[in-house]
């Protein structure tokens, strides 16, 4: 069968993908995003049966989905999941939707209406925008006085999208969180990542170690990929003293690096094996 993989850029993971497929006994064919077209009404045909999105970009990503599922190409992961994944407020909708444990989160359109949600959710808070990853403008407010500094800033940036407030409890978590991986079908993998600062991302320093695989994690793993739609999908997860688990994010493409390297896991061959069984 033939294997498409949408890219931006080839990084450790895209290789190890690529690498999968070939030993699977497939063909990869890999497509670089920037430097190619997609047809949406004409008789052009795509060289593969199955696209495997992996492009960085969140928008990049779903509008290739959307033009290749119009070319009635399988695409992993969907569009639908692709959208709602990158959009935090449309995924915690619909993990509150199915049930699935998550922080206090607020949302709100206005100064004014940021500030009576956190009120209401109790300080500190932490406001995220709705979309991006790798903790970039995540920011956390001890009291009102820094979440009017943070609003303030986000309201010059030229971006509608830094008008929506999104605004969520702090949760103390012990010194790691956990990101997981998975599908509506099975749990693949997790691990701890560790760090001394309150955001524990391994692009900004966290370290990566094996997670424990128990019952629980497994479950709310599947279920919360049940809840997105489906998909190979990353879950970032926090360990709350009282209430568990709790998930925070959903990323729909990935990175799983780290992950691979110290569980042992062939993540890519996981991915690819997802892909082929979805076809």
């Amino acid at each position: 069968m033939r294997i498409a993989l949408v890219y931006e850029r080839l990084r450790e993971e895209e290789r190890s993908i690529l690498k999968a497929i070939e030993e699977l006994g497939h063909e990869p064919i890999p497509i670089h995003i920037n430097s190619n077209f997609m047809s949406l009404n004409t008789d052009h045909a795509f060289p593969a049966d199955i696209a495997i999105i992996r492009a960085i970009s969140a928008t990049k990503a779903h509008s290739s989905a959307v033009a290749l599922e119009s070319m009635g190409v399988k695409v992993i992961n969907a569009s639908d999941v692709l959208a709602t994944c990158g959009n935090k407020l449309a995924t915690t909708a619909k993990l509150s939707e199915a049930g699935i444990p998550t922080p206090k989160t607020m949302v709100a359109f206005s100064l004014d209406g940021a500030l009576r949600a956190a009120k209401e959710i109790g300080y500190p808070v932490v406001v995220k925008p709705i979309n991006g990853s790798w903790g970039r403008l995540v920011s956390l407010a001890e009291d009102e006085e820094d979440l009017r500094t943070i609003l303030e800033h986000r309201e010059a940036i030229p971006s509608p999208y830094y008008r929506i407030h999104y605004i969520q409890e702090f949760i103390r978590k012990p010194g790691r969180d956990i990101r997981a991986y998975g599908t509506e079908k099975e749990f693949v993998t997790a691990i701890y990542r560790i760090s001394d600062h309150w955001i524990t991302n391994t692009a900004r320093g966290a370290r990566a170690e094996p997670a424990p695989q128990n019952p629980e994690l497994q479950e709310l793993v599947v279920r919360t990929a049940r809840a997105m739609g489906g998909g190979f999908l990353g879950m970032d997860i926090a360990e709350d003293e009282e209430r568990g688990l709790l998930v925070l994010e959903v990323n729909a493409v990935t990175e799983f690096k780290n992950a691979a390297r110290v569980t042992g896991v062939n993540i890519a061959r996981e991915l690819v094996s997802y892909a082929l069984g979805v076809s």
